[in-house]
């Protein structure tokens, strides 16, 4: 636990979890993290900047109660919902049963199935609205997909400070929780563009619009929910610079259109380049590309995917499904920009072939555009195989334009 001032009556509460190596399951997080929950003191009240994970609550608390120095608080601003913020919500509640939660709409409906309670005293607040706290004023910026609907930056001008909950956050842990004090910048700096990747990548266009936001407030501090709080004569203006080019999407003058395959025995290898030719001469611009999902970073790999115009998937049957690698590929898929993205598929089958058909189902469970025509051949493709994976290709390139 951390507990320290950083500007006159503005003080961080955070939870250090260095050991920590996925977050929500899906996540690498090779620099372990921090759960960042602050306390703003004003002349009339009292407000706590989001929580901290349940699984550290007894820390978390005791950690406040010295914060509070025995006063007691009275509003909890609830920037984001998400568990790891919210987790020690319903503990909160408990030791003080006059907290008012201050929180977005969307993040009062995520709230109360997080707490399991109806009586929650709640300020749901829109964007621009205040929280007068005598000398010292709350302003809070609605700032949805950032990277939940509920989410919403908190401005506290007088103190020149803004907390921006996951926004600009990474999940970095070193004992001194302050940009100017980190010892392993590399490291941070790879945090960083992870975190990006991992949370902000679906949701660019609402990257560039927070930062616009960001801009007009002129901020000394960005106290995050994640790693380093940062300042201006330090890593902020860096961190938003990266943000900004990262978000900002150049124009391609061609189509980017990847094969994602794996082949046990190169019959569906021998498909996906039949297929690639095919679908060049329908395309002769595009990029396209052809990746052996066992030979590849998974995580390049949905990078790729995610970035791309549309895509083809191939895959042999085993167990009468596709393979695992293929599922984690389409685990991997960003379910915000995937509808209506086309895709369709192939693949080589021995006793039976029904990876074909779960696949297309998943995909247009996520929205994506499924192409009609499926290619499945039994075993070893026959020329008359090779020249349909060729046509399908064609087909496919084609329905584009």
């Amino acid at each position: 636990m951390v507990t320290e001032q950083i500007r006159s009556s503005v003080l961080i509460t955070s939870v250090l979890n260095p050991n920590m190596r996925v977050f929500d399951v899906v996540m690498r997080t090779e620099y372990g993290t921090s759960y960042n929950s602050y306390v703003v003191v004003g002349s009339r009240g009292i407000a706590l900047i989001d929580a901290a994970h349940a699984t550290f609550c007894e820390d978390y608390l005791n950690k406040l109660e010295r914060a509070l120095e025995g006063r007691t608080p009275d509003y909890l601003v609830m920037n984001h919902t998400e568990p790891d913020h919210s987790g020690t919500v319903a503990t909160l509640l408990e030791r003080y049963p006059n907290l008012t939660v201050v929180i977005s709409k969307a993040g009062a409906i995520y709230l109360k199935n997080i707490v399991n309670r109806d009586d929650v005293r709640m300020m749901i607040v829109t964007d621009g609205d205040k929280l007068d706290l005598g000398d010292q004023t709350l302003r809070f910026i609605s700032a949805p997909f950032l990277h939940w609907p509920d989410t919403m930056f908190t401005w506290l001008p007088e103190k020149g400070v803004v907390f921006t909950c996951d926004f600009l956050g990474a999940h970095y842990c070193e004992p001194q929780l302050f940009d100017h004090r980190i010892i392993y910048r590399d490291a941070y700096s790879d945090a960083v563009k992870n975190y990006f990747d991992c949370i902000f990548a679906p949701f660019k266009p609402f990257v560039l619009k927070g930062l616009e936001k960001l801009a007009a407030l002129d901020a000394d501090y960005a106290c995050t929910s994640h790693g380093p709080i940062l300042t201006r004569t330090c890593e902020l203006e860096r961190i938003k610079a990266h943000y900004h080019t990262w978000a900002t999407e150049e124009p391609r003058a061609y189509k980017r259109i990847p094969l994602f395959y794996c082949s046990a025995y190169g019959n569906t290898e021998q498909l996906a380049t039949h297929v690639a030719r095919g679908l060049l001469r329908a395309q002769p611009a595009a990029e396209v590309t052809c990746y052996d999902l066992v030979k590849h970073d998974l995580a390049r790999l949905a990078a790729i995917l995610n970035e791309s115009d549309a895509f083809f998937i191939g895959s042999p049957t085993i167990n009468r499904d596709a393979l695992p690698v293929v599922w984690n590929l389409i685990a991997s898929i960003d379910a915000v920009t995937i509808p209506r993205r086309p895709v369709a598929l192939f693949g080589s089958y021995g006793w039976s072939g029904e990876a074909l058909p779960h696949l297309a189902e998943r995909l247009s469970s996520l929205k994506a555009k499924v192409f009609e025509t499926q290619l499945k051949v039994c075993f070893t493709p026959t020329p008359a195989d090779l020249k349909a994976a060729e046509e399908l290709g064609e087909a496919f390139g084609s329905s584009l334009d």
